[in-house]
């Protein structure tokens, strides 16, 4: 880890000496780049400095232990750094982790009515609520891409795009199936139903990742309305691509102008595709998929909302929340924080594993 770390600190400081250079001050892409380097290394090496101060301090105060006068004072400031030196060495092997290159990516967020009828698609507009409150609490803003209303106020696909930094990070874990227990409102006996909805969560393709050919698109417009054809506009505004070579459809008719739903229908399908290279990177790699925190697979079974006993359980992680009410109202972040916590406990535990393995090859 120190290697690693002197590495990190090596490669920050000559990041400095560039952006100090004023040839690199007059080109801006580059000082853009080193400046972003620079960001994303920064804290790293101010833990790692914060460290070496700390090894030095438990130097200084091992030094007095033979002081007979400063011995029980040495030791006491000695257990407190030594206590000190293990949460920064926790911390910094968390830094050391490999990012996840989508984390701070904007998110495209897709929720569908699964099983359960009416009673899924109310569920789903609960969840698109959920998000939205949740998107709100953090400061990001969030607008409706598309949506496909019921009758009584569901919905049986609806896909919002929520901006913020870190927005990826935080909801990556929210893909699977999501399960709700209650009496519906069009139950007249009082029978507790199970319903589902699934929730997809795509970081957003920048424009410069994802190549599409014009000669492979479809594109058509018609005239946009609510559920059940109503309110129909006079003028064919919205706007639905199909992609030729892999079938992938979009449909945006969110906007009153047909140039705005057309920019945000092909935002949609740049995330789509991005995702689908995504999955054909991620099938090279089932076998560590599995011991992942959550699969992202749409068909796993993620979380339970029961509503006759007010919990929530996350099933990935064995972790209830009696709190439903809040929960449903954006207060999920309890449920962000395990499951990163639990990622980044397995992956220090591989990266533990490994270590000790090199080691033992070392010594053989």
């Amino acid at each position: 880890m120190l290697s690693r770390l002197q590495e990190v600190e090596k490669r920050f400081e000559q990041i400095e000496q560039a952006l100090a250079d004023p040839q690199v001050a007059s080109e801006p892409k580059e000082l853009q780049r080193l400046g972003k380097a620079h960001a994303e290394l920064e804290p790293i090496v101010q833990a790692f400095r914060e460290y070496k101060n700390t090894l030095k301090r438990i130097e200084e105060a091992e030094s007095l232990l033979d002081d007979p006068e400063m011995h029980d004072l040495a030791q006491e400031e000695l257990d407190s750094l030594k206590a000190l030196r293990e949460q920064q060495e926790h911390q910094l092997k968390l830094m050391l982790l490999p990012k996840d290159p989508n984390d701070e990516r904007n998110v495209l967020l897709e929720i569908r009515a699964g099983t359960g009828g009416e009673e899924a698609a109310l569920f789903a507009a609960e969840l698109a609520r959920m998000y939205m409150r949740y998107a709100e609490r953090r400061g990001w803003k969030y607008e409706i891409l598309d949506m496909q209303e019921t009758g009584i106020g569901g919905y049986k696909e609806i896909i919002l795009l929520i901006e913020g930094k870190g927005a990826y990070s935080a909801l990556k874990y929210e893909s699977g199936v999501h399960r709700v227990q209650r009496v519906p409102v069009t139950e007249s006996s009082g029978r507790i139903h199970t319903s589902a909805a699934t929730v997809a969560v795509l970081p957003e393709a920048e424009e410069v990742e994802v190549e599409i050919n014009p000669e492979d698109l479809e594109i058509d417009t018609f005239r946009a309305g609510s559920a059940g054809g109503q309110h129909m506009q006079k003028n064919e505004t919205a706007v639905r691509i199909l992609h030729k070579p892999t079938g992938i459809v979009v449909t945006c008719q969110d906007e009153r102008s047909q140039l705005q739903n057309r920019e945000k229908a092909m935002r949609m399908l740049r995330t789509r595709l991005y995702d689908l290279q995504q999955q054909q990177m991620e099938a090279q790699r089932t076998a560590a998929r599995k011991s992942q925190v959550g699969t992202g697979d749409r068909s796993e079974k993620i979380r339970t909302y029961n509503f006759p006993q007010g919990r929530v359980t996350d099933h990935r992680i064995g972790l209830t929340i009696y709190n439903l009410q809040e929960i449903l109202d954006g207060d999920i972040q309890p449920f962000v924080d395990a499951l990163i916590a639990e990622d980044q406990a397995r992956r220090l535990q591989q990266v533990t594993e490994q270590e000790a393995l090199a080691s033992a090859n070392q010594e053989a």
